[in-house]
């Protein structure tokens, strides 16, 4: 033992504690030398309060304190105020032994430095958590604390550096702290080195007790008179195996002027000593030598129950039911958070404690707390009661109905002061791991609380405070509504006879003001809708009272919020109806329901009371009427579709008229407004008052939690599904069932494809407008798309148009097996999944070869075709030869529904409809994608597993030759580059090269331990080459127009074929009958013919009646233009009309009339907005419209042969099934799908071998000859068509098999009518000049009456037939022209020309050569340059008109078409 130390030690036989009057005679209290502060007073509270002489110097006036001397000058800093304060604290209740919140009367700073003592306590516990125990003992009676803690003691040992024991260091000397090392994180209550040293400043008595097991030492000292008097440490030796640590003090009761510790205070301490029992877990806490029975922060918390529910009563529930709330919801998040949750009084409440510290004023932890809770509860009731929207709550209104509980740790907290009332460390600071979180656990157990029911009413009065603000009176005059037209009558007596026009717009509005001048202006208003009306069932109160239209209706109406509106009091509103004014289309049906919704959600009983809604209906339709004679025109107006269908095929068909579509209320003209009001009644329907479960309805189109109800509802729509248009009044129930949910269908209309073409609307317009422009050369995107939406009605943004157009074009592996337009150009590719395409200003497209031979023609005029406005446009859907919903899949997002139908191999498509034809069991398939090289597995039903390729080269390199279809080049680049690693992640990837040409190909390089933890993994789940193909949400429209969710594909293939079966034989019912009236059309020329050659029959010299009349009475059929047969039954016009009509025709131009041919049966052309009668005149056209060159006994052998033709064209169709045309069409396919396989693979080679596609080449400019350099003609050279077959075009045989002899002669042509052979041979061409030079050798040809060039035998029907006519062209080939003029009278030019002007197709040609001088010169092989009379053959695409001057061939072998230079 040092001799320093010898001078403290004792033998301890000294009491513990010596009193205050026993140990004042030991020391001088005048010694400065001992107690140089001895005299040092608090002068705030000190009982001498004798004035202080003023300073009469400067330098009394700057004084200088010692630490301890402004400690005790201006305790406040240190301990908080040293006045008895009124305030309302938590208190412990001895007699009910739980807390109560009350009024007391307490000095803060002696509060303070009792909790300095007591959180060294508790801090203990975190240094050594096997201390089991606390104890507390308060005698008021003799003003003495002792609190005693078993945890490790303080070291007894000698500080080097102080020379002092450092219990001496730590208890008697300022700013002395284990605290200091910032670095270290700890969760202790001490901080700053004042703590326990106040409390010794603060008594008149401090003694520290300590035992050290380690230096086997008991420790005592003490301190008199605030900290100004030490004695010497007693260390005497441990004579127990225990260490603890005990402070004893007598608070200076002087100093916080007090006599003596009252029962306020010490209600506030013993409530202190509580707080121990929930913050020091696994130790127990003694009060005055009684073990408290708290053991948990929980038990502590529910002390404070029975004063929550005195506070906060459960509010009675307002149905009536009994409702038992959680009082309490505790959880445990981790060892430093646990949080417990109460309902309050209505003002916020908390007891926090931080490292045992009560933060009485919270702080950051509490704010951090209760944010995460209050968000997550008004997200989740939200969520629950209103339906995902907001509620109309502040933050602070939640939070004044929470109380709550926290007990945390955190590291190195900071706070306001000394006192520690406060937290402010950042949450970032906080430390551990995890920090608290709200989780949905706590939050579904708060929502069992109270605190939902006063959530409620705070928002439900938040709302209707809210709402009320634009509440709306019956006054007279409405200030603000700039737009609003008021009835003159509105917000006075007579306002309930008012009625309010709600239209849709200004433009709407003009329309209604116009009718204005008709119904007066005092009791008509009108008010223009800016938009859609809000979805006020939807919308928070928040967004209702924000709403200017909401708003402005309110107060235009004078509506009130919240008033129940009857019959009787209806009178308190400015108007007494709504009449709503919107446009006759889905948009408009959607306002309408809109406006409905908010009266019924808003203010319901308004929809009760009769006649208060109205609807001002408009016409959709207008035919104009040609009156006969000077009776003028008649318009007829139409309200519905139907309804001016059944006139059309009625009464329309006798009389001559146009029609006028009003899509929009801006079609009208003021005087039509003016019309519209003057019969008010007619366009003036009433909705029903409230009946059944029209409610229910209203709630299920607008409401989203009726979102799987809706779903049902609009699976069970059916197309045609209308309101009756003779209804005066319309059930509320009816309209959303048969008006609006034609809206709620549209969008998935538009994103949903037909299972019958795999389309969606945009994809057909888009077909629909390649094959009306006849697209066989290339166009660029930009110019088809304008072209698409001029022609099909698109109205929305022509860029969509783009997309849907590049889409159809993408043949990228991924994209569509079969791409029904080229791609020349970029178009994307799978590098981003079709993504990076050029601007659509830059790349062309056409239709692909084999698109026709998927669609084909001969059933476009089969299908039903949509009327958009005064168009005709896209038919509603196409009927391909194998479903295309499965060739190329699908995928959309709609309302309510989405879909994904993967792609299969047209093959297996083929093989599974012709086993349905045969009647055998289908065979299930596997996707299919064109190109991809990856693996299909199956995982389970309607599941596959999508794998990639790759496998290990050499010791750590792998190579990935193919990823899952899908999945992108750019996502696996992305991914691999990843591997390379960053700041937070290490690189397991050394390095990585790419190949792509048009496959894929990665090489990776790994270390050896990442290529075996590879190969631990597998390969393909390393490199994340795995994905999933689900085939559980295959949805489509299915052929009645309705949703359906299809649950395998064969069930898709099923409803595919029974349509399309249906329509092969529509196909061959509508060939049938168009070759039997053909039939019966030449019969009837023929004996016409004959009869005037015999003489029976004289057609000159009469009058048109005359002719009529003759040829009614030799009994000859009367045809119409479109060259079907008249019955006797149906109507003509005939004397004076018809008359009338045939003059006003001719003054017209009508090109229609007289023309009628053959041709005009195929073309299925859409129909005119102007329709022209039928007359008794124009139905024998077909007789008196032949040339007079046909009335010749040659022509009548000629049209004898062509009946026969037909005849047996007939006997071929007829003897082949539906299933027979359907085979033939998908052989057809077959054989060009091989080729469009063979040309993809070809592309794919090619650009793999020369690492880029090479250019589309342009159309060749007009050149000269090279071998007829000074010839004075040039020949055409046309613009380059490509067979469907791929087969080069041939001169002068219509077959597609390739000549013999390149050389041609002139030959018999058939008749135009044979354009119905069944051999291809017989199909009709007639040479196009393009209007450039061209090559001897290739000219190109059309065929008639057919919409694709290339078509060859657009029949087929009879094999033998066709073989026949092949043999007689390879006869008539082989033969010398010379010769074939003389077997032949009308061969050459003079039969194409008798024909053509028979059948009135071309204009009339010059007059033919006589035959001998045609045989002459073809002979002698001499070109002649007599002026020839220009032909244009206009084409639909004006850009492609050529108007060059074209000749017919004069019989010579090359020149059929030649081009004066």
């Amino acid at each position: 033992m040092s001799e320093s130390e010898s001078d403290y030690f004792t033998d301890g036989s000294e009491d513990d504690f010596v009193p205050t009057s026993k140990k004042s005679t030991k020391k001088n209290a005048s010694s400065k030398s001992k107690q140089p502060l001895g005299d040092a007073t608090n002068s705030t509270v000190s009982s001498s309060r004798s004035s202080t002489p003023k300073p009469t110097n400067a330098s009394e006036t700057y004084q200088k304190l010692s630490q301890l001397e402004h400690i005790l000058k201006r305790p406040d800093t240190y301990i908080g105020s040293v006045e008895k304060t009124k305030t309302e604290m938590w208190c412990f209740d001895a007699e009910t032994e739980s807390m109560v919140f009350k009024e007391v009367t307490i000095v803060p700073g002696l509060y303070k430095i009792f909790d300095e003592i007591l959180v060294n306590a508790a801090d203990n516990k975190i240094r050594d958590p096997s201390m089991k125990n606390i104890r507390v003992k308060i005698d008021a009676e003799n003003n003495i604390i002792e609190v005693m803690n078993d945890g490790k003691g303080i070291p007894i040992e000698m500080h080097t550096k102080e020379n002092m024991y450092i219990p001496e260091l730590i208890f008697g000397n300022l700013l002395t702290s284990s605290n200091y090392d910032d670095d270290q994180k700890k969760v202790t209550g001490g901080r700053n080195g004042f703590g326990a040293k106040l409390c010794n400043i603060f008594s008149t008595q401090f003694e520290v007790e300590t035992a050290d097991l380690n230096m086997g030492k008991l420790y005592k000292q003490s301190w008199t008179n605030n900290m100004s008097n030490v004695s010497k440490p007693k260390i005497t030796t441990l004579r127990t195996k225990k260490e603890y640590t005990k402070i004893t003090f007598r608070p200076d009761l002087s100093k916080f002027d007090m006599d003596c510790l009252d029962n306020d205070l010490l209600s506030v301490l013993r409530r202190r000593v509580y707080d121990l029992c929930g913050t020091v877990k696994n130790c127990n806490i003694y009060l005055n030598d009684k073990r408290l029975n708290i053991s948990s922060f929980k038990g502590y918390v529910e002390m404070y129950v029975k004063a929550i529910k005195e506070r906060s009563p459960e509010p009675e529930p307002q149905d009536g039911t009994i409702k038992n709330f959680t009082t309490i919801v505790h959880e445990v998040f981790n060892d430093r958070w646990e949080v417990a949750f109460a309902v309050s009084d209505g003002s916020f409440n908390q007891v926090s404690f931080v490292n045992s510290i009560a933060t009485t004023s919270g702080g950051t932890h509490v704010k951090y707390v209760s944010d995460q809770i209050i968000n997550k509860l008004v997200e989740t009731l939200s969520k629950k009661e209103k339906g995902k929207k907001k509620l109309m709550i502040k933050p602070q209104e939640v939070r004044d109905n929470m109380f709550l509980f926290i007990n945390c740790l955190i590291e190195n907290p900071a706070f306001t002061s000394q006192t520690k009332e406060q937290l402010t460390t950042k949450v970032s600071q906080f430390g551990g791991k995890d920090k608290f979180v709200a989780n949905d656990n706590l939050i579904n157990r708060i929502l069992k609380t109270s605190i939902v029911d006063k959530i409620r009413a705070i928002a439900n009065a938040n709302e209707d405070k809210a709402l009320q603000k634009a509440d709306g009176s019956r006054k007279s005059r409405i200030k603000g509504q700039v737009n609003l037209v008021d009835a003159n009558k509105a917000g006075t007596k007579d306002g309930h006879n008012c009625t309010l026009i709600l239209t849709e717009g200004l433009s709407a509005m003009n329309l209604a003001v116009a009718g204005l001048s008709v119904v007066g202006r005092d009791y008509y208003g009108c008010f223009p809708l800016r938009g859609k009306l809000l979805n006020v069932r939807e919308a928070s109160a928040d967004q209702i009272s924000k709403n200017a239209e909401i708003n402005s209706l309110k107060q235009i109406i004078g509506l009130q919020h919240k008033k129940v509106y009857t019959a009787e009091n209806i009178k308190s509103l400015r108007y007494g109806h709504i009449m709503i004014m919107t446009d006759q289309d889905q948009d408009g049906s959607h306002i309408k329901g809109l406006i409905i919704n908010f009266l019924e959600t808003s203010f319901p009983g308004l929809l009760d009371i009769p006649g208060f809604l109205l609807e001002f209906i408009t016409p959709i339709v207008k035919v104009t009427v040609k009156a006969r004679g000077a009776g003028g025109k008649r318009v007829i107006p139409f309200y519905t579709m139907p309804e001016f269908e059944h006139w059309r095929d009625t009464e329309g068909k006798q009389c001559r008229w146009t029609q006028k579509y009003y899509k929009g209320l801006g079609t009208s003209t003021p005087m039509e407004a003016r019309e519209y009001f003057t019969a008010l009644d007619r366009h003036l329907k009433r909705f029903h008052a409230l009946q059944g479960e029209d409610k229910d309805y209203i709630d299920l189109a607008f409401s989203k939690k009726k979102a799987d109800e809706r779903k049902e509802w609009l699976q069970g729509f059916l197309p045609g599904t209308h309101l009756d248009p003779e209804i005066t009044e319309i059930p509320i129930s009816d309209f959303i069932n048969k008006e609006l949910i034609l809206f709620s269908m549209s969008d998935n209309v538009r994103s949903i494809p037909s299972v019958l073409d795999g389309f969606k609307p945009g994809q057909r317009k888009v077909l629909y407008g390649c094959f009306k422009k006849k697209l066989r050369s290339e166009i660029k995107v930009a110019q088809l798309a304008g072209y698409v939406s001029e022609n099909t009605g698109y109205h929305h943004g022509e860029q969509s148009l783009v997309q849907t157009i590049i889409g159809l074009a993408q043949n990228f592996v991924g994209s569509n097996n079969i791409n029904v337009l080229k791609p020349n150009g970029s178009f994307g590719s799978r590098a981003a999944g079709g993504k990076d395409f050029s601007a659509a200003r830059y790349i062309f497209t056409e239709l692909s070869e084999i698109t026709r031979k998927i669609f084909n023609p001969l059933d476009d005029p089969l299908y039903t075709y949509v009327q958009d406005d005064e168009q005709t446009v896209e038919p509603e859907w196409y009927l391909p030869v194998l479903p295309m919903i499965l060739v190329n899949g699908a995928e959309g997002i709609g309302t309510g529904w989405s879909t994904n139908i993967p792609s299969y191999n047209p093959k297996d498509l083929v093989t599974n409809i012709r086993r349905l034809m045969n009647g055998e069991e289908l065979q299930e398939m596997t996707p299919w994608y064109k190109g991809w090289g990856g693996d299909l597995e199956p995982m389970g039903p309607q599941k596959f597993k999508v794998s990639g390729r790759i496998e290990q080269i050499d010791s750590n390199t792998v190579e990935i030759t193919e990823i899952p279809v899908k999945t992108w080049t750019n996502n696996v680049k992305e991914f691999l580059l990843s591997g390379f690693g960053n700041e937070k992640t290490q690189p397991w990837i050394k390095d990585m090269e790419e190949h792509h040409t048009t496959s894929i190909r990665f090489v990776v390089k790994l270390t050896d331990a990442e290529m075996q933890k590879s190969l631990r993994i597998g390969l393909l789940e390393r490199f994340k080459l795995v994905s999933s193909l689900s085939l559980a949400n295959m949805v489509a429209f299915d052929p009645m127009g309705r949703i359906k969710k299809y649950n395998d594909v064969l069930e898709i293939i099923k409803d595919f074929y029974y349509v399309r079966l249906e329509y092969y034989q529509k196909r061959k019912d509508y060939m049938t009958d168009n070759l039997q009236n053909q039939l019966l059309m030449l019969s009837e020329q023929a004996r016409f013919i004959k009869m005037i050659i015999e003489k029976q029959l004289s057609v000159a010299n009469k009058k048109k009646k005359q002719l009529v009349a003759l040829l009614e009475e030799h009994n000859f059929t009367k045809f119409s233009k479109d060259g079907k047969p008249i019955k006797s039954s149906e109507e003509l016009l005939t004397g004076d009309d018809a008359d009338e009509e045939e003059e006003t025709q001719e003054q017209e131009g009508d090109e229609d009339v007289g023309n009628t041919s053959v041709a005009n049966i195929q073309e299925g052309e859409p129909e005119q907005a102007a329709h022209v009668p039928e007359t008794i005149y124009s139905s024998y056209d077909y007789l008196l419209g032949m040339a007079i060159w046909s009335l010749t006994y040659e022509r009548f052998m000629r049209i004898m042969q062509q009946r026969d033709q037909k005849e047996a064209e007939l006997n071929a169709l007829l003897s082949k099934s539906a299933k027979d045309l359907w085979n033939q069409d998908l052989d057809e396919f077959l054989a060009e799908f091989d080729k469009f396989l063979l040309r993809d693979e070809q592309e794919r080679e090619s650009l793999a071998s020369n690492g880029k596609k090479k250019s589309t080449k342009r159309r060749a400019k007009a050149t000269a000859t090279k071998d007829q350099p000074n010839n004075k003609k040039v020949k055409v050279e046309p613009k380059e068509k490509k067979s469907i077959s791929a087969k080069p075009v041939v001169k002068k045989e219509a077959s597609n098999e390739p000549q013999a002899s390149s050389s041609s002669k002139p030959k018999e042509k058939d008749d135009i009518l044979s354009f119905f052979s069944s051999s291809s041979s017989s199909a009709k061409k007639i040479t196009k000049p393009s209007g450039r030079a061209t090559s001897n050798k290739e000219i190109e040809t059309i065929t008639l009456f057919s919409d694709d060039d290339d078509d060859e035998d657009i029949f087929n029907l009879n094999s033998s037939s066709s073989t026949k006519v092949k043999k007689e062209a390879k006869s008539r080939s082989a033969t010398p022209a010379a010769e074939k003029s003389k077997k032949s009278k009308s061969s050459g030019k003079q039969s194409i020309l008798d024909e053509l002007e028979d059948l009135e197709i071309l204009g009339n040609f010059d007059k033919p050569e006589p035959k001998e001088r045609r045989t002459r010169e073809t002979a002698s092989t001499t070109k002649r340059n007599t002026k020839k009379k220009p032909v244009i053959i206009d084409s639909d695409d004006e850009d492609e008109d050529e108007e060059d001057d074209i000749v017919m061939s004069d019989g010579d072998d090359d020149d059929d078409f030649i081009v004066d230079e």
